[in-house]
């Protein structure tokens, strides 16, 4: 912004009761100065500048520190009011600059680095208090300067350093460049956020095979004097006063090392033994001299230390630790305003940086916009990432800003590093003046109105709140006699066997299963067991539930990170409980990779938005683009492949998806899976043996995964096609092989990478029995061959299997080609009566070999999903010739494209899609809570009453008496429609 500082100035000090500002003015400021000339000046000044004399009576009145300033350099003064503030502070680093440029001597570059402070100071308080610059300007010219101190004492020791011949620099005009040490900034100074008194930490490292080559003889002792050097340029006191008071304690173990570390001690350092504390220091670092590029690959190498990959709850509790701890202090526990302390104390600065920086530890690892250093910055990324809302960062923001200004504040009264109120009612007077109130009261209203509102946030993310655990009783699990009251308590919160659950948990605490027997452990558990029970006790089997996480123990190595996530996320450990009691699948996924948890608790688990490309997205994200490696592109596929399916199982459990919805998110993953391991098969493939020219290859999904609906144990049905060239010769690499030979190997390579078991476990088990002449054939049909063999050789049953056919992966032209010739033959003309003679003779095939007369094999029964599926496939091919549109793979599409024709009658329409529908759900939901054969007998009846509910139905006497009303209606419909087509 242009225009002097005088002409922008918004605000002013109030001055005492009794002071009056010409009078400040002349005594305590132009009648002390001994240069005449800008004593003359000034005088003028303020008689045509009434702002002016506002802000500067209302400071020398207040501040001794910015008094003292103004009559050792008041032509600093009239510099600062009759200039843009903005060019003003430019001028004064580009000054100081050109002066540690030009060779002086150390004791001239500590007096001009002095100097250069005292008119910074000035500037900044002036345009702060004037309400010219905000908070974010303020700190950036503070940060502005502290960088500027630093980096010119560093290039001056170093070519003091080479002077004397002790380093080889190679380009002294930036000596930075390749010397092997590098400065860090750390704290508010990194983060850009300085305070106006503030200490500067910094941490320095230096690497020895860099300093080898610039010939350094010692590194270590060499660095640790020239970091002791900087220090003494910084922070000593001369005759005109310091820069910087310097905080070098921050390293790596500050107790045992010397106050430069070399690098590979830093990274064994973090990487082993560093904390929580230490990771939320490093969020703010950033390289401010030195090899700022050595420091730059330092904090990238150094990225896994600071960003987990996972959400990682337990940071929270060692921040949050930290935070009692500061709160133990007197004064630091309450909201008061006489000796309050404004950083450290409830309500305050440090609340809204924890808020911040515990979030950016447990979420950074997996959101990169959640990385960066400034709080303000931070708080607006965590509401687009859409962990806190507009009006918590709206809120958090605004009092943020407001805590900041009082902190400087504070420290321009007399350059000390304070957060602290006054206690003396007088003192406490004059600074709320000094802050612009008329009185002690109205300042007290506002600052108490910012701290509550900080606190109340502070407190959402971290006080206990209501409990799960308060619903309980009586639970003691010690002793060696079970407890009545405990019994009491487990039949209260609805298991079935008080005394098995409670044996089970004692079996816990007395170390019988080693994943819970570490002291962290137990620690965790014995806090999560009240609520975990309370829980349990919810889902619609408490007792399987138990003994589901019982055998999950038994599995795990640790259950520590496990019960960290549930101690940490109330809905989680609902969520989690649920799928103990009613999906045995995903309890056992969870259990053995309790990472795919955090998932959960991402703001996007709510949406039911399915986007197939973001998911493909996230699954390349996971592999990697290439991936490391071929084993390990196959693992991480398979991390990535359990994750979103547990995310699809999670929604389906929580009513984010209804049943449908899941059939197509399984389908959706497994398409995604199927492009990244199409992808990355192919290129390792030609890594080895080249390409065939101008061949294309594309990969058709049928059955569930064409239909999009796949349960959590479907196979997928796939069959690969390849183009080529008449004349294509063999491929192009050091292994050539002839076309054909390259695509079936391809193809086998390929089925590999989706169904063989590695250290991560298997993926989907893959059938290929669809395509022409099946077994018989090669893996890889080629297109021409697909379309020949359909076109004259092809079984009916064939041609239904392939109204379910799309392509899932592959080349584009080749898949919009294999498409059109999938239409084609579809629309091909038939006689119905043809068509539904096969479809019945099928079907009577189908139930003489695997049965038809069990009620709750949902596919095969007469009347079950077979029915449906194969009279929406005689639909289609008996009548797509007359009626293109009714050419879609979902059944239900089939049959509504068939009423609008004419072909089925709105209400047997109606009661097929409904039929489809209802029965397509309880299958789904079958294959989540029983992983075994569907025995009702054997299934607790909770768990069909659950079953029951989530497809609308009170309990599962209704639901089995509608199921069988639905399934003779579809068999009468069934053979109707192909009886009646099959006569003719």
């Amino acid at each position: 912004m242009d225009g002097r500082l005088c002409d922008r100035l918004k605000a002013a000090p109030v001055l005492p009761a009794k002071a009056r500002r010409e009078a400040l003015l002349v005594r305590e400021l132009i009648e002390r100065l001994r240069d005449d000339e800008a004593a003359e000046a000034l005088t003028q000044h303020f008689a045509a500048n009434p702002a002016s004399v506002d802000l500067v009576a209302g400071i020398l009145a207040h501040s001794p520190f910015l008094t003292q300033i103004m009559r050792l350099d008041p032509a600093g003064l009239v510099s600062a009011l009759t200039t843009a503030p903005e060019a003003r502070r430019d001028a004064l680093l580009a000054e100081i600059a050109a002066i540690a440029a030009s060779g002086v001597e150390t004791a001239e570059l500590m007096r001009a680095l002095r100097r250069f402070r005292q008119a910074m100071a000035l500037l900044i308080a002036l345009a702060d208090i004037g309400g010219v610059w905000d908070v974010e300007t303020v700190t950036a010219a503070l940060t502005a300067m502290a960088d500027a101190a630093v980096r010119l004492a560093t290039e001056h020791v170093l070519r003091q350093a080479a002077d004397l011949g002790r380093i080889h620099l190679r380009d002294p005009a930036d000596p930075g460049v390749g010397c092997g040490l590098v400065v860090l900034a750390l704290g508010k100074h990194g983060a850009g956020e300085l305070n106006y008194s503030s200490d500067i930490d910094i941490v320095v490292f230096f690497d020895p095979e860099a300093a080898e080559t610039v010939g350094v003889a010692e590194p270590s002792s060499f660095f640790v004097k020239l970091t002791q050097a900087i220090a003494r340029i910084i922070q000593e006191r001369t005759p005109d006063g310091y820069v910087f008071r310097v905080d070098l304690r921050l390293r790596p173990d500050p107790a045992s090392t010397h106050v430069a570390v070399a690098l590979p001690s830093a990274y064994s350092y973090y990487e082993t033994v560093g904390q929580n504390w230490e990771r939320a220091a490093m969020i703010k670092a950033r390289p401010v001299a030195g090899d700022l590029a050595l420091g730059k690959r330092f904090l990238a190498d150094l990225a896994p230390f600071i960003w987990r990959k996972y959400f990682d709850f337990a940071a929270i509790a060692d921040i949050h630790a930290m935070k009692r701890q500061i709160q133990t202090v007197k004064g630091h526990e309450t909201i008061a305003v006489e000796g309050h302390n404004v950083k450290l104390g409830r309500g305050g600065i440090r609340e809204i940086e924890f808020f911040v920086q515990t979030q950016q530890l447990v979420f950074g690892g997996r959101r990169p916009a959640l990385r960066g250093p400034r709080t303000l910055e931070m708080l607006g990324e965590l509401t687009h990432e859409g962990w806190i809302t507009p009006k918590a960062r709206d809120e958090l923001a605004e009092s943020y800003r407001y805590l900041r200004v009082i902190e400087h504040r504070l420290q321009m009264r007399h350059d000390e590093q304070t957060q602290t109120l006054p206690k003396a009612k007088g003192d406490l007077e004059a600074f709320a003046r000094f802050c612009g109130y008329p009185s002690t009261a109205a300042f007290g209203k506002a600052l108490t109105a910012h701290a509550r509102r900080v606190e109340g946030h502070y407190a959402l993310l971290f006080e206990e709140g209501p409990s799960l655990a308060s619903e309980a009783g009586t639970l003691s699990f010690t002793g060696t006699e079970l407890d009545p009251d405990t019994l009491a308590t487990l039949r209260k919160l609805g298991f079935r066997d008080p005394g098995t659950a409670a044996e089970t948990v004692r079996g816990w605490h007395f170390g019988r299963r080693a994943a819970v027997t570490s002291a962290r452990a137990r620690e965790v558990l014995t806090e999560l067991t009240p609520a975990l029970l309370v829980a349990l006790g919810r889902t619609v089997d408490p007792d399987g539930a138990l003994a589901h996480l019982d055998n999950a123990f038994v599995r795990m190595p640790a259950a520590v990170e496990l019960l960290t996530l549930l101690r940490s996320h109330a809905s989680l450990l609902t969520i989690f409980a649920d799928i103990l009691g009613s999906a045995p699948r995903l309890a056992k996924v969870a259990a053995l990779y309790p990472h795919v948890l955090d998932g959960i608790i991402d703001p996007a688990f709510t949406s039911a938005n399915l986007d197939i490309d973001a998911l493909t997205g996230r699954i390349r994200a996971v592999v990697g683009n290439p991936p490391p490696s071929v084993e390990d592109g196959l693992d991480r596929l398979r991390d990535a492949a359990r994750q979103e399916n547990f995310l699809v199982g999670a929604r389906l459990i929580s009513g984010v998806y209804r049943a449908q919805q899941a059939g197509q998110a399984y389908c959706a993953v497994a398409e995604g899976c199927l492009r990244v391991a199409f992808d990355d098969t192919r290129a390792a493939f030609a890594a080895d043996h080249g390409l065939i020219a101008g061949a294309e290859t594309v990969v058709l999904g049928l059955g569930r995964l064409g239909a999009g609906e796949l349960t959590p144990s479907s196979d997928l049905d796939l069959i690969l096609l390849y183009d080529r060239p008449e004349d294509a010769g063999p491929s192009d690499g050091a292994k050539s092989l002839d076309p054909v030979t390259w695509h079936v190997r391809f193809t086998q390579r390929l089925v590999a990478a989706l169904t063989v078991p590695t250290r991560r476990g298997g993926l989907y088990q893959v059938d290929m029995r669809l395509r022409p002449t099946g077994n018989k054939s090669p893996a890889a049909t080629q297109f021409s061959g697909f379309e020949a063999y359909h076109t004259g050789e092809a079984e009916i049953w064939e041609e239904m299997a392939l109204t379910r056919a799309r392509v899932v992966a592959g080349d584009a032209g080749l898949a919009q080609r294999a498409q059109a010739a999938i239409t084609l033959v579809l629309r091909r003309e038939r006689k119905p009566a043809k068509v539904a003679a096969a479809v019945l003779e099928m079907r009577a095939l189908i139930a003489k070999e695997k049965g038809e007369s069990d009620p709750w094999d949902l596919k095969l029964v007469a009347g079950g999903l077979t029915d449906l599926d194969f009279l929406a496939q005689f639909l289609v091919l008996a009548h797509a010739a007359r009626h293109p549109g009714l050419v879609a793979p979902d059944t239900a599409a089939v049959f509504a494209a068939a009423r609008e024709v004419g072909l089925l009658s709105p209400a047997d329409a109606a009661f097929l899609i409904e039929a489809h529908r209802l029965i397509g759900d309880v299958q789904l939901w079958q294959r989540f809570t029983v992983e075994e054969t569907f025995d009702p007998a054997a299934v607790p009846p909770r768990v069909l009453k659950r079953i029951a509910t989530a497809v609308g139905r009170p309990d599962a006497k209704v639901l089995r008496a509608e199921l069988d009303e639905m399934r003779a209606g579809v068999r009468a419909l069934f053979q109707k429609l192909l009886g009646a087509a099959r006569a003719g």
